[in-house]
């Protein structure tokens, strides 16, 4: 089998190069070799690869540039799914996308579930909702997964914010009504290769659809930065003596965010009999071995 992995250099992507090979010949390509918003070198790509499984764990990011660089976040978490879906079809091979909590505008108290109405509030929310749609247009067997707050050991995210500021400021000032679900992207990895594992093995077309990948409980990102700095295994070089919880009005940035978008994780978790930990033991697991 022959696994085209996209974004490999990403945080998710990254961790899939690990996990992926268990399940075959893995062709891992970064922005540097392909640019997803070159719809032309896209398709021409996965006609030369002719792949099995399409990994798509590339997308534009930046939540706050997008404002001002629609028509690239467009391009990439937009069009260029679409695509990917349209040579999925063709090669009848099955198609895997990574979305995002940002498809909702965050006015619900409850986590939300795979068929609730997504309003995004941003350039970004859209690109990636624009990107769903293609991709269910398409006819293509796919499998898409939603995540959020996703962070990692590498890469820009707020896990490592936390721990450079901490080294350089007495006092952080950390927005406390924004309600989500931190997410390991080595767990979204693992989670990722047991649902294809499973997938293939059971050749049932009705596997396919968008589910949410999150870890349980849920975190403002105050709450997410005390843990962080808890669990930090090199407290000693912290001189961050206080976190101050702020509202979101406080600290204003050009996209709007929702304020609460906690997934609902019970389809994939049932669908796929896989068990979830809390999103704070997956920070745990992934800090401790640092102290070692």
């Amino acid at each position: 089998m022959i696994i085209l992995l996209l974004g490999k250099n990403g945080q998710i992507g990254w961790e899939l190069q690990r996990t992926l090979p268990t399940l075959g010949q893995v062709v891992a390509l970064g922005r540097d070799r392909l640019d997803l918003a070159d719809a032309i070198a896209l398709r021409r790509t996965v006609r030369e690869v002719r792949p099995d499984i399409i990994v798509n764990a590339a997308a534009y990011t930046a939540v706050d540039r997008a404002e001002e660089e629609a028509a690239l976040a467009m391009a990439v978490n937009g069009i260029a799914p679409g695509i990917l879906a349209e040579e999925a079809a063709r090669l009848k091979a099955l198609l895997v996308h990574y979305s995002t909590d940002y498809v909702f505008d965050g006015t619900g108290t409850a986590p939300y579930r795979e068929e609730d109405r997504p309003n995004p509030l941003n350039v970004y929310g859209r690109s990636k909702l624009a990107g769903e749609e293609a991709i269910r247009a398409s006819g293509a067997p796919h499998l898409i997964f939603r995540t959020s707050w996703v962070y990692g050991l590498r890469g820009k995210n707020f896990l490592l914010t936390m721990l450079r500021l901490a080294r350089e400021q007495e006092e952080l000032r950390i927005v406390n009504d924004q309600v989500g679900t931190p997410n390991w992207c080595g767990m979204a990895a693992e989670v990722t290769t047991m649902v294809l594992r499973e997938y293939r093995a059971r050749e049932d077309s009705s596997l396919a659809g968008t589910y949410h990948l999150s870890a349980e409980g849920k975190a403002s990102w105050y709450d997410f930065a005390r843990a962080i700095l808890s669990a930090d295994p090199r407290k000693e070089e912290q001189v961050c003596r206080r976190i101050i919880p702020i509202a979101t009005a406080q600290y204003p940035t050009p996209a709007r965010r929702p304020l609460y978008s906690v997934l609902d994780n019970r389809k994939i978790k049932s669908t796929f009999n896989l068990k979830m930990e809390r999103w704070d033991r997956y920070l745990e697991q992934l800090l401790q071995p640092a102290r070692e």
